[in-house]
């Protein structure tokens, strides 16, 4: 268990841990189904380098028990073969962690669970996918591994567009706030200073704590790690704040990192339908606690998914519009994810694509009538009067 969760962490879900679990269950699975599938034998790698006990006291699976079911099941209904592994340094949790391990390996999935570092994991992980998809899933609750290591895993042999490498890295801003504040005090302590510059590469994010702390200052800072994370593998990054509730400040940022466009589009209609899970659960969760309550807070705040994509409509039509315009030839959407949802990726789900594609050929801006194939895989052409 990393530093910061105590025992009060494994009483239950947290609603922070619905919208990332969630958006586990949802993306996960597409990425072993679209990538796993072009193996010879099916397999896939899949590490949880930060993973806990596995599972809930009051038996909820956590984000360990959640992947070992994955994994059960696509063996199971499409013969997908995962090799999983999962890493925990505290003691007594990775006994915990352990003992659910063990119960998915007698019913035939293939995984281990190692008490120590993740990083002691990485050269095992690497060899067992020297040759298939590997999904990193990287989820401490305060600092995570320094810049220098994991960029060493996603380079290398990683580097490559084939095998594929996923990570999913849980950022913390709360550690991010508490440790800035220490940069303008004269009782900081250097390690914890230092123990910050490894993770995020450097000393550059102490000049943006220079004059104290602030979520400005903790925005900057994720944005940064991101910016030159990204360079430095050569990955797409995205990155996703995780609330405890509407408009409370971010918890932390789950950042998500491809080389295929692929994975950007199915991420981001992932998140879009793990945010709606968030808030139906939300509105659950105050519903039991007020249950005398006609509406509950969430329930006037909540912004419904059917709305948030009829006001993207107008919008991504236009940036269809305008792609078209830069590739007059035409193209396909997957291929220049970013710009078609634009601020909406996200937040809409990718059938706001296919409602684009169908408003623009009514608008005369395409021969392309939005009927088809899979909404990735649909391609917008010039009219036939400018083709």
């Amino acid at each position: 268990m990393a530093s910061g969760a105590g025992d009060g962490y494994w009483a239950g879900q947290a609603l922070p841990s619905v919208f990332k679990h969630a958006l586990l269950d949802k993306y996960v699975p597409q990425f072993v189904g679209m990538t796993g599938s072009r193996t010879l034998d099916g397999q896939v790698v899949f590490l949880d380098g930060y993973a806990g006990r596995g599972r809930y006291e009051n038996g909820e699976p956590a984000s360990a028990e959640r992947i070992l079911r994955m994994a059960e099941s696509q063996s199971a209904l499409v013969g997908l073969n995962w090799v999983c592994f999962f890493a925990e340094r505290d003691r007594s949790s990775a006994a915990a962690l352990q003992a659910v391990v063990a119960e998915y390996v007698a019913r035939g999935v293939s995984a281990e669970a190692h008490h120590g570092d993740v990083l002691q994991l990485a050269e095992p992980v690497l060899r067992a996918a020297a040759d298939c998809p590997l999904f990193l899933f990287l989820d401490p609750c305060g600092l995570g591994p320094g810049f220098d290591e994991l960029a060493g895993l996603l380079n290398g042999a990683r580097s490559r567009e084939w095998p594929p490498t996923e990570l999913l890295l849980n950022f913390s801003l709360e550690a991010v706030r508490r440790i800035g504040g220490q940069v303008a005090s004269p009782h900081a302590n250097p390690s914890t200073l230092q123990r910050m510059d490894d993770t995020v590469g450097g000393r550059w994010w102490r000049q943006h704590f220079a004059q104290g702390s602030s979520d400005e200052a903790a925005d900057a800072v994720t944005t940064g790690f991101a910016e030159r994370l990204s360079v430095a593998t050569g990955m797409h990054l995205v990155s996703v704040p995780v609330r405890r509730a509407p408009r409370h400040k971010p918890v932390y940022h789950l950042i998500f990192g491809t080389r295929k466009q692929h994975g950007l589009w199915a991420f981001g209609d992932a998140v879009a339908r793990s945010t709606q899970t968030w808030w139906d659960t939300l509105a659950e969760v105050e519903a039991e606690r007020d249950p005398g309550t006609l509406f509950s807070v969430t329930e006037t705040m909540r912004p419904v998914l059917d709305t948030v994509e009829e006001d993207a409509a107008p919008a991504i039509t236009r940036n269809l519009a305008a792609l078209l315009a830069i590739h007059p030839s035409g193209f396909k959407v997957v291929d220049h994810t970013a710009s078609v949802f634009g601020t909406y990726y996200g937040q809409v789900r990718e059938t706001s694509v296919r409602r684009a594609v169908k408003a623009l050929h009514a608008q005369g801006g395409t021969s392309a009538t939005g009927v088809g194939p899979k909404t990735r895989d649909l391609v917008v052409l010039p009219t036939v009067e400018t083709a």
